[in-house]
């Protein structure tokens, strides 16, 4: 009897009819939607983070930039007092070599960056150089938001790890203030409105404590350079924002 209710569900399977595949999606991949940069409220802002889109997915800290260079300077020399200067683009277009002429300083700057992109590339571009000191300038890109919004908490929390990364590796710490904006000029108006100066003076009052706190050194450019509205000197940057030859 077993042997024949075998028999008969063997037979039905290989009677039954095969069943028609169920017809192929018309596309298996659909385009992924175009990428959308929330707005920042400022045109121009809104169109340089969009231009970012492909730093900020490939190579976030943009350790290219200075790859070749770094592979190519040599340790420091006996008695060297090797200085790295890193920060945003206030560092990037300086020329340490007219300022400071003869000085064993490397400039380590990235225009338009944020601490949080410093952060990535800090050991590739001034650990691994070997330096005395580091003379850190950073955090006008993080109030204006051009890596997305930022609370002062959380710029703070960044200084602090570029420091402890630095104190660990025996290299002193040099923090400078962040500078005043101004908006003199036509081409200052956005710069100064993405940066309010509440924030400037709370992150500097900041900087300042943590120093004082920690032994480090507190590079203080702004009261250097305000003026009686407290902002920038209208003569020391034509954009508000970055300093001209006469602010270096």
């Amino acid at each position: 009897m077993k042997a024949f209710i075998f028999a008969i569900v063997i037979g039905g399977c290989l009677a039954a009819p095969a069943q028609t595949p169920a017809p192929a999606e018309a596309s298996a991949h659909p385009s992924p939607p175009p990428v959308t940069i929330p707005s920042t409220g400022f045109a121009g802002l809104d169109k340089y983070r969009a231009s970012r889109i492909a730093v900020y997915t490939d190579d976030y800290g943009q350790l290219a930039r200075y790859r070749d260079a770094n592979a190519a300077l040599k340790p420091p020399a006996a008695g060297e007092n090797r200085v790295v200067f890193f920060g945003d683009s206030i560092t990037d277009i300086w020329h340490l070599d007219e300022s400071f002429p003869a000085k064993p300083y490397v400039n380590r700057g990235i225009g338009g960056q944020t601490t949080s992109q410093m952060l990535v590339r800090f050991r590739q571009d001034v650990i691994n150089l070997q330096p005395k000191a580091v003379v850190i300038l950073a955090g006008t890109n993080d109030i204006a938001g051009n890596s997305g919004p930022i609370s002062n908490e959380d710029i703070e929390a960044n200084f602090t790890s570029l420091a402890e990364l630095a104190r660990t590796n025996k290299i002193a710490v040099i923090f400078s203030s962040i500078l005043p904006v101004h908006n003199y000029t036509p081409e200052s108006q956005d710069f100064y409105a993405q940066r309010p100066m509440e924030r400037i003076l709370a992150l500097n009052r900041w900087l300042k404590d943590y120093c004082s706190a920690n032994n480090l050194v507190y590079l203080d450019y702004f009261s250097a350079v305000f003026d009686d509205k407290g902002m920038l000197k209208r003569d020391l940057a034509d954009d508000g924002l970055h300093p001209n030859r006469a602010g270096f």
